[in-house]
């Protein structure tokens, strides 16, 4: 097997990797937004609850910085 052909076969090889990870994470992002829609059925906000999972995924620290820029930025629009 020449050189080309083993470079050729290995390309090969990662985009059929990539499309069936892709594959997956279409599933898995079907099963995301069943849950989001079985949430809502029970009376929950799905738009609050993305909001909350981004939140959770931040450090405290991010976290803690960004609420209170938010909050002062509210302060300064009279929004508080």
């Amino acid at each position: 097997m020449s050189e080309d052909n083993v470079a050729a076969e290995q390309l090969r090889l990662f985009i059929e990797r990539i499309e069936r990870l892709e594959e997956e994470k279409k599933g898995i992002g079907d099963d995301i937004k069943d849950v989001y829609l079985e949430a809502k059925a029970n009376g929950y906000d799905g738009k609050i609850m993305r909001q909350i999972v981004r939140l959770r995924k931040m450090a405290p620290h991010d976290r803690q910085e960004m609420e209170a820029i938010l909050q002062t930025y509210l302060s300064a629009l009279g929004m508080e």
